[in-house]
Parts: C-alpha cells; structure tokens; sequence
C-alpha cells in the first residue's frame, strides 16, 4: 500500500482515545522539547526530576491536563544515554539517534491507557536500557485487510505482568497504566505512542528514535502518531 493511501485508510478510522474520554481536547497542549526550545537551556534535561518539573508547570500554566507533541523532533535529551549514543568521537552527526519517531503524552503516572482501535497482543517487554520504553506493549491490528502496529511505552510493570501473545484487545479497552520514571527509562511520566507499518522482526520493542541517516526509511515504516491520535 502506498503511503498516502495508506494515511488516508488510517484517518477513515474512528479511534478511541488512548488516554480515555474522559479528557477533553481542549485539555490537551502542543510542547516543543526539540533543541530548538531555549527555555530548554535554563533545564537540565539530564534529570528526569527537572525535566518533570518543567513539564508540569508548563502544563499548569497552560491550565491543561496533557502536554503532547514530539514527532520527528530533534531532541537533545538523549545525549545522556548511551543507548542512543556511542560517543561524539565514534559517529558522525548523521548517525546520532536524536529525532524522536512517535507522540509523546505528557501525563500523570498510573494514568490509564486504551487501545484505540480493535487488535491483539503482538508482543511486550520491559525494555531496560538507561533512557529506553521501560515496560512497552505492542499491539497488532489487522482492519479491512490492512495490518499494521501500535506501540505503547513507558509504562508501568503491572501492565505487562498478564499478558500473553495473540489475546484479543477490543477497542477501547484499558490496556496499561503509565509508568514512574523509576521504571519508565528515566523519564517524566508519560506514554510513547507509536505507528509501525512493518514491524520488522522485532518483539516487544521498535526504535523511537532515529538518526538523520536512517529517518526517510522511519518516516514512512512509522508515519505521524497523530493520524490516529487526533490532537
């Protein structure tokens, strides 16, 4: 399927909102962490305790409950993990992973989190490399013979603690809660959400972050979360 075509079958769907009814739009707000933000440079990004605080009071500033945004921005926040990043010395510029691939909701720990469309357990992990998903699950959906993938991460431990591979998810229907940044990767609370076209042979994890090398190939396998978050 061609990639229009296939942004086009994605915004013909009716989704659930992965952070319930409950919140309203009106509640959500765009946030700018790329490095292109300068009140990022007054913020240690580095501590997952700072960051947090400057999220939070941005949202409350902003008099809204979610903060959103993140996708194909370039962030600086990963030059922190050696996960993303050998060494400046070892890679070029064009090699470092600092562009961001999914939506990130910016949203209280433990704050449920719904499938939005109808589908299966693909797979789940928790993902424990310093600055990686934490706990993430992946689901599979296969609508009007078209397959494709969603993916859910940082969140907590007890979400993937049941699963098990093929279990049917209806849509709508809770299927984690967020997790802490003692288990999400280091992180403010929030949720990675993700689409993946080609799920590649990867189990319970994808890559989220990509470098300028490789992102054409990335932009098309995991197009803008927002087709289906609809902020």
């Amino acid at each position: 399927m061609s990639f229009s075509s296939f942004e086009t079958f994605l915004k013909s769907l009716n989704p659930f909102p992965v952070l319930g009814k409950h919140i309203s739009k009106e509640s959500y707000i765009p946030l700018d962490l790329s490095i292109h933000n300068t009140e990022l440079q007054t913020v240690d990004v580095s501590s997952s305790s700072d960051l947090e605080m400057y999220i939070w009071q941005y949202i409350k500033t902003q008099n809204a409950k979610v903060a959103y945004g993140g996708y194909l921005e370039q962030r600086g926040i990963y030059q922190r993990s050696d996960y993303f990043n050998i060494s400046q010395t070892e890679q070029s510029q064009q090699e470092e992973r600092n562009i961001h691939l999914g939506i990130d909701l910016w949203i209280e720990a433990d704050s449920p989190i719904y499938a939005p469309l109808r589908g299966e357990i693909h797979s789940f992990k928790n993902n424990t490399n310093y600055g990686d998903y934490g706990p993430t699950i992946i689901l599979k959906h296969h609508i009007e013979d078209k397959t494709f993938y969603t993916l859910y991460g940082h969140l907590s431990l007890d979400s993937i603690k049941h699963l098990k591979v093929g279990v049917e998810v209806k849509q709508g229907e809770q299927i984690a809660t967020l997790g802490k940044a003692e288990v999400n990767g280091d992180y403010p609370p929030h949720l990675h959400f993700q689409i993946i076209r080609d799920i590649q042979d990867y189990v319970g994890d994808y890559p989220g972050v990509s470098s300028a090398k490789d992102l054409e190939f990335y932009k098309r396998n995991c197009p803008d979360a927002n087709w289906l978050l609809r902020l």
